[in-house]
């Protein structure tokens, strides 16, 4: 009986736990030809509820989103991350900063060109930080692949 209990409790402790970790982002992926051997890499947001995500350019305060690409000799990054969605603009008294960020989707899209018609795949990490109208979380680091297929 004692053992039932304690496993009982460990697998409660387990669960308390795992909801407690709130991740009101998640992310795509996508590698789109534009022509010949150039390309758009696509990561997009998309936000739960009232969530949002900062710009790369965010204000005074928060964590902007930052893309950090891994050397692959086969890309060459063109130019830098372009954000497309409904930007928004507000002053945030915590912050004492106006801020910017993006609530919903945002899709943000680095051009890069294939040195070689091979299959490879772009790689690196995207550090990002959200917050709702009560609370923010800390700034989170992702690491993300896209494959680019010059064949398809």
């Amino acid at each position: 009986m004692k053992r039932v209990f304690l496993s009982l409790l460990l697998i409660c402790s387990f669960a308390a736990v795992r909801a407690q970790i709130e991740n009101p982002v998640k992310w795509t992926y996508l590698a789109k030809k534009i022509k010949g051997d150039m390309y758009e890499l696509h990561m997009t947001a998309t936000l739960n509820g009232k969530w949002h995500i900062y710009s790369q350019d965010a204000g005074d305060g928060p964590q902007a989103t930052e893309f950090a690409f891994s050397k692959n000799p086969l890309i060459k990054t063109e130019g830098s991350v372009k954000e497309v969605g409904k930007l928004e603009k507000e002053y945030d008294p915590n912050f004492r900063s106006t801020l910017r960020f993006y609530s919903g989707k945002v899709d943000f899209v680095q051009k890069v060109k294939l040195k070689a018609a091979v299959s490879t795949i772009a790689k690196g990490t995207i550090t990002y930080m959200v917050c709702n109208d009560q609370k923010c979380l800390p700034p989170r680091d992702i690491p993300f692949t896209v494959k680019i297929d010059p064949k398809t």
